[in-house]
């Protein structure tokens, strides 16, 4: 599914994570405690009217006093994206479409080289529950499905993995796979995450709809 270049090291780890269920110095904690040298901000919009901590400027000078480097990939991760054509009829921002995008593929490269470089980074969001996010369901899933071990932080030193969260989304979407068939086949596990995914993406995916309101 991901068209991408680079070799893949299994031994690689992406990390993720949500501000909102953090203090900015348990934030910084947590990163540190991981070993993370880099924040990769996935937000569109890089600022909060809830959490000023997080705002751009004062979330990358708190990185950078603690000697995390900070970069903003609202371009190639961003969940808002202006072309229109990656966009389904629905009105909402197909994940999978923009995953095949040049700016997608272009960051991921990117990340990629850093961690050839010995940079271990996290990405960055608002939300606390990493199922309720696009840093989670378009690009951990990247690099998951590219075979890199992908794990969220959450509050109080609890993790989660990215198998966590496909098993959370089959709990969620199809309870009762084994019972059901679909034109009279049963569906792999495989297609069955995949069809989570895209039910999630529905969901959660950010609605140019939105902008009209």
């Amino acid at each position: 599914m991901w068209q991408l270049s680079e070799v893949i090291k299994m031994v690689d780890t992406v990390f993720s994570i949500g501000y909102s269920g953090f203090s900015v110095n348990d934030f910084i904690n947590a990163l540190k405690s991981n070993k993370i040298s880099l924040v990769i901000d996935v937000r569109s919009m890089p600022y909060s009217q809830y959490f000023s901590d997080y705002n751009k400027d004062n979330i990358e000078q708190s990185l950078k006093s603690s000697g995390i480097y900070y970069r903003n990939y609202a371009e190639e991760f961003g969940a808002r994206q202006e072309e229109r054509k990656y966009y389904t009829s629905q009105g909402y921002l197909d994940f999978e479409l923009f995953a095949k995008s040049p700016s997608f593929l272009s960051g991921f490269d990117k990340l990629v080289k850093s961690m050839e470089q010995d940079y271990s980074f996290a990405l960055m969001c608002a939300e606390k529950d990493p199922i309720n996010c696009h840093r989670t369901i378009l690009v951990a899933r990247a690099f998951h499905e590219a075979g890199y071990k992908v794990v969220h932080l959450l509050p109080n030193k609890c993790k989660v993995t990215q198998e966590d969260i496909e098993a959370r989304l089959l709990k969620k979407y199809f309870p009762d796979r084994n019972q059901i068939t679909l034109f009279n086949e049963t569906l792999t596990e495989k297609e069955y995450i995949k069809q989570a995914y895209k039910k999630r993406n529905a969901e959660i995916g950010y609605s140019i709809e939105e902008e009209k309101e």
